[in-house]
């Protein structure tokens, strides 16, 4: 936890320079890291080591901490002056490392829910080997979000089980993820059209998800239950976007105001949003410590998606000071977030510590 929180912070730095704000980069190489720290360093650490959690209690053995505890050693790695291939592969390690997790969940319990993460896990090893191989990042990218969308996709089907979804509901979940992998795959031979086509398998993820999801059920409830999905339907919306700025611009942009919009459009408004939401399940099952709900939740929850827009317009404009204040925004969000979930951590401690009195 302690490596992925580093990495987090270290990519959070290093976006705001990139993004335009004068800061000093810390270390050389620092800007340049951006996207490997935050998806591979701190998304591919917290998620390996949620899996890593889960399958040693089942299983009795510690052995599966070895895959967080490799991708979060190839993120330490960035902060020393160590050869590139270093951080490669033990990314590269730490992503077969959760592809081995995912293969012994799904031997134990294979369900079409289980098999779509574990093709997000071998998507993260595939966008690291690609990496490491001396491949362009915005070549790699697309493989880190298949990743990260495939996870949580698996995730959401996991837990709309309680809904005993119709046949054909399952069926067309499966022919868009398969359109989605059809996209990345030709994506390396033909970029522009396989970005494209993957773009439109967003969009139809998105649109599944906002009809399908429990969310759409649960946001009706109180308290928590409301939060979470308060969270989740916001992130639907930003993947369809995301999808629909594959799908119109494709493989055109490689860096840039547009090419920042199609990244951050799913890791920022898909992706973050998730984390948001599921923070209260995912760290009491990882650390064992209680997220008592608060209210205030909603604050870094609004200023998330808002500085997003601010963003994305900034983008599509091309006006560089609107995304530069949006991006801004958006680290204020996610930092106010790890600071509003320590103190309520921390209150809800001291409250279950307190002593009783008569």
């Amino acid at each position: 936890m302690l490596m992925a929180a580093a990495a987090l912070l270290a990519g959070l730095w290093a976006g705001l320079i990139r993004i335009g704000w004068p800061l000093p980069p810390l270390l050389p190489r620092l800007p340049a890291d951006h996207g490997p720290l935050m998806v591979s360093g701190f998304l591919g650490t917290l998620i390996a080591l949620e899996r890593a959690v889960a399958l040693a209690q089942i299983r009795r053995q510690r052995l599966y901490y070895l895959a967080p505890l490799l991708a979060g050693l190839g993120a330490i790695a960035f902060f020393f002056p160590v050869p590139m291939a270093i951080p490669k592969g033990l990314g590269v390690l730490g992503a077969l490392g959760m592809l081995i997790i995912f293969a012994v969940i799904i031997r134990m319990q294979t369900t079409t829910d289980h098999v779509v993460m574990g093709a997000g896990a071998l998507f993260w090893l595939i966008g690291n080997s690609l990496w490491l191989a001396g491949r362009p990042l915005f070549q790699v990218v697309p493989w880190w979000t298949g990743f990260l969308v495939l996870t949580i996709a698996g995730e959401r089907l996991e837990l709309s089980r309680v809904l005993m979804l119709t046949r054909t509901a399952r069926l067309s979940f499966l022919g868009i993820i398969g359109l989605f992998v059809v996209g990345l795959l030709l994506s390396l031979g033909a970029a522009d059209g396989g970005i494209r086509l993957a773009g439109v398998a967003l969009i139809g993820l998105g649109l599944w998800l906002f009809r399908f999801d429990i969310a759409r059920r649960t946001v009706r409830k109180w308290g928590l239950t409301r939060y979470i999905a308060a969270c989740l339907l916001p992130g639907y919306f930003w993947l369809i976007a995301g999808g629909l700025l594959w799908a119109v611009y494709g493989a055109q942009y490689a860096a840039g105001p547009i090419y920042d919009a199609l990244l951050h459009t799913i890791f920022l408004g898909f992706v973050f949003s998730m984390i948001f939401g599921h923070a209260p399940i995912i760290v009491p099952a990882i650390v064992g410590l209680q997220i008592p709900y608060t209210p205030i939740f909603y604050v870094h929850l609004a200023l998330l998606h808002l500085s997003l827009i601010l963003r994305v317009s900034g983008d599509l404009l091309f006006l560089p000071g609107i995304r530069r204040w949006g991006g801004l925004l958006n680290e204020v969000a996610i930092l106010l977030f790890l600071l509003v979930t320590v103190i309520v951590i921390r209150r809800g401690r001291q409250r279950d510590s307190a002593p009783s009195h008569p």
